[in-house]
């Protein structure tokens, strides 16, 4: 300006007059700066509430500097400086609740998600037998040829839990039906990589539209059998869709009931699911198979802060390639109700 930029710094600080001067905005700017970084980085809070109040306190602020004072008499700096210290105060308050605050409660949840599976013990510590999670190569796991009496050494199961296994049984047929009919599934998209997964969709009669993700996977299937289907409590560590996953009862061998919650979306517009399954593991000559579907359980009413999802028939199924044995396929089929 004609004057200097020392004359108008003078002017602006010491001769300061709230109708004329420009320099209490830049002290409100600084006023958040300290504000969220005291709040968020320094003391590390979690909550909305910091950004809000410093939102409100500069919303309150510029509005009456705009109407009492005679900024808009200066020119277009006297109106663009109070418009920019609006939208800003009110982008800091979007970014930071639905982007930053979101973000570092998702890492923190995997965070700790990861720190309690490595804590935890295995699914089933002790080495694998032969016999378990395996039918003879002349009979199909949850055939008709195979016993529904306990082995000797057993527990006898309970009403509830012959219930359970009847269920997984279900669910097994179920699947082992969709992967008999491959050639009916409908192709619904793909990705441009070599080893590209494909997604199918089929209609299950009385269960509706199932999907179906086939996909090749670098890795020996006996991993993805030990990691995926063996433990399903690590399923938080790699389906970010997963909030929790906690056994509630090991039935027998195959079969186990477990709760999962899947994670709210959209900024919290879709809320938090949570459903019971039962799921029955089997192995196979070719194949690692674990299939599930809704079930109840007594650990586990509908809670008010959830929506019971409901499951169809669906699960994992891990298809081991005779030619190498570190490479595999792996199949997930999902039939979900959301309600």
């Amino acid at each position: 300006t004609k004057v200097g930029i020392k004359e108008n710094l003078k002017d602006e600080i010491i001769n300061y007059k709230f109708k004329t001067s420009f320099f209490d905005i830049f002290l409100l700017a600084l006023f958040r700066f300290v504000v969220l970084l005291l709040g968020y980085a320094v003391v590390r809070l979690r909550h909305w509430w910091v950004i809000a109040v410093t939102t409100l306190v500069s919303s309150a602020f510029l509005i009456v500097k705009v109407i009492l004072s005679e900024l808009l008499t200066k020119g277009a700096f006297g109106y663009l400086l109070p418009i920019v210290s609006f939208v800003i105060a009110w982008l800091e308050t979007w970014f930071l609740d639905f982007k930053v605050l979101t973000q570092e409660a998702e890492e923190e949840r995997w965070f700790l998600a990861a720190q309690a599976a490595a804590s935890r013990p295995l699914l089933y510590p002790r080495a694998l037998s032969e016999g378990q999670f395996y039918s003879p190569p002349e009979s199909f796991a949850g055939s008709d040829n195979e016993s529904d009496e306990e082995g000797v050494g057993r527990k006898a199961l309970t009403t509830q839990e012959k219930e359970y296994v009847r269920q997984g049984k279900e669910a097994m047929e179920v699947v082992d039906q969709i992967l008999a009919q491959e050639e009916n599934w409908k192709f619904e998209k793909n990705n441009a990589s070599d080893f590209g997964d494909v997604v199918y969709t089929f209609e299950i009669p009385f269960h509706g539209k199932t999907f179906i993700l086939k996909a090749f996977l670098q890795c020996s299937p006996e991993m993805v059998y030990q990691e995926v289907i063996l433990q399903p409590e690590k399923m938080i560590l790699w389906n970010r869709t997963v909030a929790a996953c906690q056994i509630l009862q090991r039935v027998e061998d195959n079969t186990i009931v477990s709760y999962d919650v899947a994670a709210g979306a959209a900024g919290g517009v879709v809320s938090p699911r949570d459903f019971v399954n039962v799921r029955r593991i089997e192995r196979r000559r070719d194949r690692y198979v674990s299939s599930g579907m809704s079930t109840t359980h007594s650990l586990k009413p509908p809670l008010s802060k959830y929506v019971r999802g409901e499951n169809g028939p669906g699960g994992f199924i891990v298809l081991k390639c005779p030619s190498n044995a570190k490479v595999c396929t792996f199949i997930w089929i999902l039939n979900t109700d959301l309600k």
